[in-house]
């Protein structure tokens, strides 16, 4: 027997949300298709029927009130000055930046001109070529400790992360560290940041020009962290970084080399958590990938 929300209580339907939450549910759907077009059509005929007929020519209404008469207008005489009125303001336009040539030199320049992490922060919060900074509420930099043996980069901030400035703390940063932790690692012994530092509207991926404008202070960031070990998480950090046009199922698993600079670093493509709460059953393929970074941490540390 079906049983639907207006049958439960609240305790009971918050329980059921939680349920599908944990889940890696994400959407809610209507047990059968709707068509919006249809509803559309429908909409748009009863409002057509509900207009009113204008009225025939010269025929007047039978009964009611006159119409309200237009104040006259003095009659204009050829030269005569037009009185100043006063003007309403437009209302102001969401501030939005479309880059240009320009804007990415600046990147690469506050990006190259910063010396320590610290400089890197700021130098990013004072960039404005980026229209996501306009619609994000904060700048989501870095979390975990600068300077770890292993770094990992994720895609960009979600909601939480906007909401509380720091990277993966959500559903998919809680996931992250179970993961961390089942191969003996913290946010006290590992270094976690984004491609993208600004909340992307409605979480969506970041667009090409958006991954570019933020690319040199990402580059600048590993630099300067220096980590042992870059750990890729998910697709935009895989594929931007490694330069190169496969999916993050075929990269997965497979140690590559990262040039930050001079220095060559071992480099790791794994799954994103938050592919992960979508995909749980694809957790076993992200196991195999943290043994093989466990594995590589124990033959760091005995050499």
């Amino acid at each position: 027997m079906a049983v639907s929300a207006s049958d439960m209580t609240p305790q009971a339907l918050a329980a059921l949300l939680s349920f599908y939450a944990d889940s890696g549910v994400e959407d809610l759907c209507e047990d059968a298709a709707i068509d919006r077009f249809e509803q559309s059509a429908a909409l748009a005929q009863s409002r057509s029927q509900a207009r009113p007929q204008p009225a025939a020519a010269g025929s007047r209404p039978s009964s009611g009130p006159p119409p309200a008469q237009r104040p006259a207008t003095p009659a204009m005489r050829p030269g005569a000055a037009v009185a100043a009125q006063p003007m309403t303001p437009a209302p102001q336009a969401s501030q939005l930046t479309i880059p240009n040539e320009a804007a990415f030199e600046d990147a690469r320049a506050l990006a190259a001109s910063a010396t320590t992490i610290a400089e890197l922060r700021a130098a990013l919060d004072g960039f404005t070529g980026c229209n996501l900074r306009h619609s994000a509420k904060t700048l989501v930099f870095a979390d975990g400790n600068p300077e770890a043996d292993v770094m990992f980069i994720g895609e960009a901030p979600g909601r939480e992360e906007d909401i509380q400035g720091a990277p993966f703390v959500g559903r998919a940063g809680q996931l992250l560290d179970r993961m961390l932790g089942a191969i003996g690692l913290s946010r006290d012994t590992a270094y976690i940041t984004n491609m993208i530092p600004w909340r992307p509207p409605g979480n969506r991926t970041p667009a090409p020009h958006e991954i570019e404008l933020c690319r040199p202070f990402i580059e600048r960031h590993v630099a300067l962290a220096a980590p042992k070990i870059v750990v890729m998480l998910g697709n935009v950090a895989s594929k931007s970084l490694l330069g190169t046009d496969k999916g993050i199922l075929s990269l997965r698993g497979t140690w590559m080399e990262y040039q930050a600079g001079d220095a060559r670093i071992p480099a790791l493509p794994t799954l994103h958590p938050a592919y992960l709460l979508r995909n749980p059953a694809q957790k076993r393929l992200v196991w195999a990938d943290l043994l093989s970074l466990q594995e590589r941490i124990e033959q760091m540390k005995v050499g």
